[in-house]
C-alpha cells in the first residue's frame, strides 16, 4: 500500500498559495539556494513576428519585456556565484518571409553578474522572425557549461507553436533523459486554447491568459526554483505509525534515470523520520529496499514546503535454524521467492533471522536433498523453520566411474546428486534418511556391471560407503 500525503492542486490555487500579493517573494539567497549546488536558469524567449500581436494594454513583447525586467530586478539582491541566469532568444534576427529556422541565439551566457546585460538585451528585442522552438531547445544543450553538480533549469516563454516542422516534445525528452536540464517550464503568452495541449509533453505548462497571470506565473516559477523544499519519508510499521527505520532508500530522477539520493533511513532524536532536502523540480521515483522492495509515491512535491511522503512496511521475521550446524564447514542456505513469482527475492543462511513484508513465500533449501516449503510470514511474528543437522557421507570407490545418489522415500527413489566421474573418493553432507548409490565403473562397457549400495545417514554422524 502506498501512502501519499500530498495532493496535487489546481494551478491557480498554487498561485494563490505561493503569492497572494502579486509580488515576487523575498528570497534569502544564502539560505534558500543549496550552497553546494550551482543553480542555472536559462530563459528562452520568443521574439518571433507574432509577439507584435496586441495583448491587453500593449503588445505581447512589450508586456513580456516589462515583466521579465521587473522580475530580474527582484532577483538583483541575489549576489551568489551559485545562482546564475542566461538568455536565449529566437525569431529576432531575420524577418519572415523567408523563414529561417536557424534564427536562435544565446544572447547572454551564464554569469552571476549579468543581470543588467540580460535586461538591456530584452529591451532591445524587436520581433520579426519565425518560431524554431525545437531547435532552440536542442541548442540550449550547449548553453549550459559542463558541470557535475548543477541544477539546470529552462524557462520557455512563447506565444506560438513550433513553425519549423520539428518536434519540441522529442527535443525536450532527449535532453531531460541525458540529464542536461530538469523538466522545463513553459509559459504560454496569450496562446490560443486549441494550442495549449501541444506543450504538455515539453514541460510544466503555465497558461498566462493575461498580464496579471503572466506576472504571477513568473513569480511562482522563480519561487519553486529558489525556495528550500524538504521532505520526510514515513515508513508506516506494524503499529500504524512512522516507526519503521534503518532501511536503505534510493531516490531516482524519473526523466534521466539518475540516482539523486541514496541513504539509510533514520529516525532523529525526536523519534521522527529525518529531514531530506529535495529539489522540487525533479520528479522522483523512490524505492525502499525492504524485502521485497516497495515504492514511494513522490510524483508531486510542494516547493518551499516540508513534504510528507511514505509507504507501509508491515513485516514479520523468518528464522532459519539448523541445530548443531555452527561447527560444520558446510553452511546451508535458502533461496526465498514470493509465491507465484520466479525471481529470487533473497538468499538467507541458516542460523539467521531476516525481516520480510508480511505475506506468503516459497523457500528452496539448498541442502542435499533439496527441500521446498511455503511459509506465511505474519506481521509482528517470527516464523521458525528448523531442519536437522546433516551427516557426512564418504564414498570410497576402487576406480572412478559414473554414479548417482538417490534418496529412498517409501517405495520411491528421488534423485539427489551425481558423483564426480573423475574421483574415487568423495564427501557429501546429506540430510538424515535412507539412500542408495548406483555406480558403474568407467571402464565397464555393459549395464550389467552397475552396482548398488544402500546406506543410512543420521544427524551429526559420519558414514563410509564402499563399493568393491
Amino acid at each position: 500500500m502506498i501512502i501519499q500525503f500530498n495532493e496535487k492542486v489546481h494551478f491557480y490555487n498554487r498561485i494563490l498559495n505561493f503569492n497572494r500579493s502579486n509580488t515576487l517573494p523575498k528570497v534569502n539567497s544564502k539560505k534558500n539556494i543549496e550552497s553546494e549546488k550551482l543553480t542555472r536558469i536559462l530563459f528562452v524567449l520568443d521574439a518571433s513576428n507574432s509577439m507584435y500581436g496586441r495583448w491587453e494594454n500593449g503588445t505581447k513583447m512589450e508586456i513580456a519585456q516589462r515583466l521579465m525586467n521587473s522580475m530580474i530586478d527582484s532577483l538583483s539582491e541575489i549576489q551568489d556565484p551559485n545562482f546564475q541566469l542566461a538568455l536565449r532568444v529566437y525569431g529576432h534576427q531575420k524577418p519572415v518571409p523567408p523563414q529561417d529556422c536557424n534564427d536562435t541565439k544565446l544572447e547572454v551566457p551564464f554569469n552571476y553578474k549579468n543581470l543588467n546585460r540580460i535586461k538591456q538585451k530584452i529591451r532591445e528585442l524587436r520581433p520579426m522572425g519565425t518560431t524554431p522552438i525545437a531547435r532552440s531547445i536542442l541548442s540550449a544543450a550547449g548553453d549550459f557549461p559542463s558541470c557535475e553538480n548543477c541544477r539546470n533549469i529552462l524557462i520557455l516563454i512563447t506565444d506560438g507553436v513550433e513553425a519549423c516542422d520539428e518536434d519540441p516534445c522529442k527535443a525536450s525528452k532527449i535532453l531531460q533523459k541525458k540529464g542536461i536540464f530538469l523538466k522545463p517550464f513553459v509559459i504560454g503568452v496569450g496562446l490560443e486554447p486549441e494550442l495549449v495541449n501541444s506543450f504538455d509533453c515539453v514541460g510544466s505548462y503555465y497558461d498566462a491568459k493575461n498580464e496579471n497571470t503572466f506576472k504571477k506565473v513568473l513569480d511562482v516559477i522563480v519561487t519553486q526554483v529558489l525556495n528550500n523544499t524538504s521532505a520526510q519519508i514515513n515508513l508506516i510499521g506494524n503499529d500504524g505509525k512512522a516507526s519503521e527505520t534503518n532501511l536503505p532508500i534510493i531516490l531516482k530522477n524519473i526523466k534521466s534515470d539518475q540516482i539523486q539520493n541514496m541513504f539509510i533511513h533514520t529516525l532523529n532524536y525526536k523519534n521522527l523520520p529525518d529531514t531530506l532536502n529535495l529539489d522540487p523540480l525533479i520528479q522522483y521515483e523512490g524505492q525502499v529496499f525492504s524485502i521485497p522492495p516497495v515504492k514511494i509515491d513522490s510524483s508531486y512535491i510542494f516547493s518551499g514546503k516540508h513534504n510528507q511522503l511514505g509507504t507501509e512496511i508491515v513485516s514479520g521475521e523468518l528464522k532459519l535454524s539448523m541445530p548443531g550446524s555452527k561447527s560444520l564447514q558446510y553452511k546451508p542456505l535458502a533461496i526465498v521467492r514470493q509465491v507465484g513469482k520466479s525471481e529470487i527475492l533473497n538468499v538467507q543462511y541458516f542460523n539467521s533471522t531476516t525481516r520480510y513484508l508480511s505475506g506468503y513465500y516459497e523457500i528452496d533449501i539448498l541442502t542435499l536433498p533439496r527441500y521446498q516449503e511455503k511459509v506465511l510470514i505474519k506481521a509482528g511474528k517470527t516464523h521458525d523453520f528448523i531442519i536437522p543437522t546433516p551427516g557426512d557421507v564418504t564414498i570410497q570407490l576402487k576406480t572412478n566411474g559414473y554414479g548417482s545418489i538417490f534418496e529412498s522415500v517409501g517405495s520411491k527413489l528421488e534423485w539427489v546428486i551425481n558423483i564426480d566421474d573423475q574421483l574415487t573418493r568423495q564427501k557429501f553432507s546429506l540430510q538424515p534418511g535412507q539412500y542408495i548409490l548406483i555406480f558403474r565403473s568407467g571402464s565397464a562397457q555393459q549395464t550389467s556391471y552397475s552396482k548398488t549400495k544402500k546406506f543410512n545417514v543420521s544427524s551429526g554422524n559420519s558414514t563410509l560407503v564402499r563399493l568393491p
